[in-house]
């Protein structure tokens, strides 16, 4: 390694310090490094920039943003929650279950996590207050639940992954079943055990009859065979996990049609929603493909490669160490950017441990979507407080047991392969 790849790592470090966009940041740091050497064309910079940018599984990405915009314009949310009240509304802390759930279940539709945590806290973060929940730890809940997002398929991270590092998509998608459900299962039990502490009941009796679950289960049916679609299209050949992008967009224009809630003017503002998003991810992933080509030209991996092999000499302390350095890199620098940078350095360092390719696809994203809710640059922490208008310190305080929660939660993922690889088994 040169000193200029040294220099280019520490701005980029320093810019996302400064809060500059995320593209800026990284693709200031590939700016640099071809600034100081001449003898590069900057052609080189820009083709970078472009073939990063031109993957086809990334096609997908577009897709299913825009699959997840329309859904909010259907009245799908609402029909979710009302199934999901009818399921545990009676539970102590019934409003907070109910919370989880929707996260779990709204996950499978629109694969982000910042816009499912902006729909919850701007919808269900009032409900929860008015039913006796602190301001903060409605916030925290809201913010911890969006981290199911990127599990629950079809997660936008698992086809950033599939595409940096020659996963299975498909198969990608079925692991994350068991990390969410997992994730979704844990965090029911920790909104249990504080609502008892706390006194957090609900005040009004919730009509949780078999009459109304099946009435609201008929309105959340259509929407929630999305997920099965999905899937099930994959598995059998139907389509590809491209291809069933734009196969969520067409379900999710015929659920408008048919809940009669999607108009014309909804379609077009979804559409404005899809590009911006679409586009801020893709700047993202075009700029960080620079600074990969950057790190693979000064042989930064095999670097990385020879000093694991011959530091570690054990799967359990690569994982270890794997799982320490992504939860601090994922402080800092936004998931799906760190991903494109650092999946073809550890990737090839797992298999070499022998780990499998999707258990340590799950155990990554796990990694940068716990990143996300960690200060000081959590993106979720950021979005649900500037919503809520909960203090960041108080957020921070309040957030301690998740955490604790959420680490627990990690090193069960990383030692237990079963909970990303069981379905891929029997199903595949």
């Amino acid at each position: 390694m040169d000193f200029a790849v040294g220099l280019s790592s520490v701005l980029m470090l320093v810019f996302l310090f400064m809060k500059l966009p995320v593209f800026i940041a990284i693709l200031g740091a590939a700016v640099v490094y071809f600034a100081m050497h001449t003898e590069l064309s900057s052609a080189i910079l820009v083709q970078r920039i472009l073939a990063g940018s031109q993957s086809i599984p990334l096609l997908a990405i577009p897709f299913f943003v825009c699959a997840g915009v329309f859904m909010n314009y259907t009245g799908v949310t609402k029909r979710i929650i009302s199934f999901c009240e009818s399921i545990v509304g009676n539970i102590i802390g019934g409003i907070g279950h109910v919370t989880v759930l929707v996260a779990t279940l709204m996950g499978g539709l629109s694969g982000s996590n910042l816009a499912d945590a902006a729909m919850e806290a701007k919808m269900l973060v009032p409900e929860m207050r008015k039913r006796g929940f602190s301001n903060a730890f409605a916030s925290v809940l809201v913010a911890t639940a969006a981290i199911i997002t990127p599990l629950i398929p079809p997660g936008i991270a698992m086809i950033i992954y599939g595409s940096i590092a020659n996963v299975s998509i498909g198969k990608l998608f079925i692991a994350g079943i068991g990390p969410g459900l997992m994730l979704c299962v844990a965090l029911m039990l920790l909104v249990g055990f504080v609502s008892y502490k706390r006194g957090y009941v609900n005040p009004h009796k919730v009509d949780t009859s078999p009459a109304r679950i099946w009435t609201t289960f008929k309105g959340a049916f259509l929407p929630l065979c999305l997920p099965v679609i999905i899937i099930g299209g994959i598995r059998i050949g139907a389509f590809t996990p491209t291809e069933a992008g734009a196969v969520a967009i067409v379900y999710s224009l015929l659920l408008g049609f048919v809940y009669k809630e999607m108009r014309l003017k909804d379609i077009i503002t979804g559409m404005k929603e899809t590009v911006l998003t679409s586009a801020s991810i893709m700047l993202i992933i075009g700029a960080a493909s620079a600074f990969a080509w950057v790190l693979t030209k000064e042989r930064v991996p095999q670097y990385f490669t020879e000093l694991f092999i011959n530091s570690l000499d054990s799967s359990v302390f690569f994982l270890l160490c794997v799982n320490l350095f992504l939860l601090i890199i994922g402080m800092f620098i936004e998931g799906n950017a760190a991903m494109i940078i650092l999946v073809p350095l550890l990737a090839p360092l797992a298999r070499h441990f022998g780990i499998d390719d999707i258990h340590f696809a799950m155990v990554v994203i796990f990694n940068f979507a716990l990143g996300a809710l960690s200060p000081p640059m959590g993106t979720l922490m950021f979005v649900t407080c500037s919503i809520t208008k909960c203090p960041m310190s108080t957020f921070i305080k309040e957030a301690v047991p998740f955490y604790i929660l959420l680490v627990v939660c990690l090193l069960l993922l990383t030692f237990v392969p079963a909970f990303s690889t069981g379905l891929v088994n029997l199903i595949y």
